[in-house]
């Protein structure tokens, strides 16, 4: 397994739309793998293809304390959307940055799992959130796009700024808890 490069805002690679998964190969496990390595090496909880310039529809998830309960979700939508939950996120794309946005409270969505095999899902709180959040990714939008145009003109400079500074000597620590 490789950890790999993630990529972050204001990069331009961040707003492409990811292409649909054509066959859940074992190319396309390894690439699972990889981006859950590289989610787990960055503290995070998920991570989507996107976020390390793979513009294909595949996320992975892992709320786990032990971290030893991925869940893939290839070619995901969203079927139904219901009630409103304001939490507190943060991203692997938008280090040390973190700010309250409104979702929905439960999803029920269809994706493929790892082994390529169809399946529905209903999540509600974190899960909910995560899983919105990382589809989100796979649209070109981020977290940040939810918040008022002051709030994204500070994030951007501070990415920017970020961006032209040597990175901090224990990085995984800055990316603590960060959604994906």
């Amino acid at each position: 397994m490789a950890i790999l490069e993630i990529l972050h805002h204001p990069d331009p690679r961040l707003r492409k739309k990811a292409s649909p998964v054509a066959v859940v190969d074992e190319k396309m496990r390894e690439l699972m793998d990889n981006m859950l390595e590289t989610m787990y090496a960055a503290k995070g909880i998920g991570l989507a293809a996107t976020q390390v310039n793979i513009q294909q529809r595949v996320v992975v998830i892992d709320l786990s304390e032990e971290k030893n309960e991925p869940l893939y979700l290839v070619n995901a939508e969203i079927l139904h959307k219901e009630g409103q939950i304001e939490h507190e996120e943060g991203c692997l794309s938008v280090p040390e940055y973190y700010e309250k946005v409104t979702r929905a409270e439960r999803v029920k969505v269809r994706a493929l799992g790892r082994d390529g095999q169809s399946f529905e899902l209903e999540a509600d709180g974190l899960l909910a959130v995560c899983i919105q959040h990382e589809l989100d990714h796979l649209d070109g939008k981020l977290f940040v796009d939810y918040l008022s145009q002051l709030k994204q003109q500070r994030v951007r400079k501070k990415m920017e700024k970020l961006s032209r500074q040597p990175p901090p000597a224990n990085q995984t620590a800055a990316n603590q808890a960060a959604v994906g």
